[in-house]
């Protein structure tokens, strides 16, 4: 291993200690759901928003909370009901009658890590008071644009759109989310271990924060410089062009897309499987990182056709033919 290359593995191997720590304390509280802390360390790494989804009591609010009590961070948390207003969100400007000015009193989005409780219970007109703050990185009250904490991450949850009271969320808010998880059921060895926990009145176990938000920064910075080889990179955009074109990939499922993703996805994609190979303790990625993340990355990015509903055919369906199609190097 070249000098430079085995410098930038101690680097990996030392700087992705914290986030160790922060996944032990976040599992002294959660049972199970390795694949969505991983999701959600992924986010934090990449500076990437994350989007939560399954039926409640999952336990999607607890981790977030959870993990966000692990960092020395400001936190806050929005529920979003039908009679919510943007200003709720974002802040609004109050008039003093002393002196006659107004004043911005900003709105709970102002915090490091925000998290957005059943986003989509929420009409559009309250969900794209996100879309400035999650890819502007700041928020406009009156005529003042002020610049959000770094960093700023909107970790948000929702329930499947089948379920009554909720709206399906704007397709531009959608695409600002770098990934999408599906939150499944636990195992039955899981849901044991969860009774056994949880089944009681005591209080629930309460954990110290662990990681600082220099060491957050100090690990992106180390994820920004993990290797990504040319032929990774070609490959990643033969996956996402393959959604838009899959006749030119000699792949007959045109019918089943509507949309393919946008250049977001490539880029997404990119920044997800450098974060996933340093969670693994690795100073570069392989084909192996970028097939794990492509369907959160994907799946909400690649919209499927009235047919391919009438045919009970998924987006998670579409990616994985894809993933299967495409050779990795």
């Amino acid at each position: 291993m070249p000098a430079a290359a085995s410098e930038l593995q101690e680097l990996v191997e030392a700087h992705s200690a914290p986030m160790r720590t922060l996944t032990s304390a976040v599992e002294r509280v959660v049972v199970g759901q390795a694949a969505m802390v991983t999701g959600l360390l992924t986010g934090l790494l990449t500076g990437g928003h994350v989007l939560l989804e399954g039926v409640p009591g999952l336990a999607k609010t607890l981790t977030v909370s959870t993990l966000a009590k692990g960092l020395h961070a400001d936190f806050s948390r929005i529920q979003f009901t039908p009679d919510l207003l943007p200003a709720d969100v974002v802040g609004t400007l109050i008039y003093s009658p002393k002196d006659g000015t107004f004043s911005p009193k900003k709105g709970p989005i102002f915090a490091n890590i925000v998290l957005a409780d059943e986003i989509n219970r929420a009409p559009a007109k309250v969900q794209s008071a996100l879309l400035e703050a999650m890819q502007e990185r700041a928020v406009t009250i009156g005529d003042t644009t002020h610049k959000l904490d770094d960093p700023f991450l909107v970790l948000a949850t929702q329930n499947p759109i089948e379920q009554e009271g909720t709206y399906p969320l704007p397709e531009a808010q959608v695409d600002r989310f770098m990934l999408k998880l599906r939150v499944g059921y636990p195992t039955k060895d899981e849901e044991r271990q969860i009774v056994d926990r949880m089944a009681a009145s005591a209080p629930p176990v309460n954990i110290d924060p662990v990681v600082t938000l220099d060491e957050v920064r100090a690990c992106r910075a180390i994820v920004d410089r993990v290797h990504l080889d040319d032929r990774l990179r070609d490959y990643i955009i033969e996956i996402v062009h393959t959604t838009r074109r899959p006749k030119d990939h000699k792949l007959e499922i045109a019918r089943l897309i509507e949309f393919g993703a946008s250049p977001r996805a490539s880029i997404a994609l990119a920044q997800a499987s450098r974060a996933h190979a340093f969670l693994e303790g690795r100073a570069f990625v392989t084909p192996t990182d970028i097939k794990s993340i492509a369907p959160d990355v994907l799946r909400h990015r690649v919209v499927v056709s009235y047919e391919a509903e009438a045919e009970d055919v998924t987006s998670d369906d579409v990616v994985r033919t894809i993933l299967d199609h495409v050779p990795a190097p």
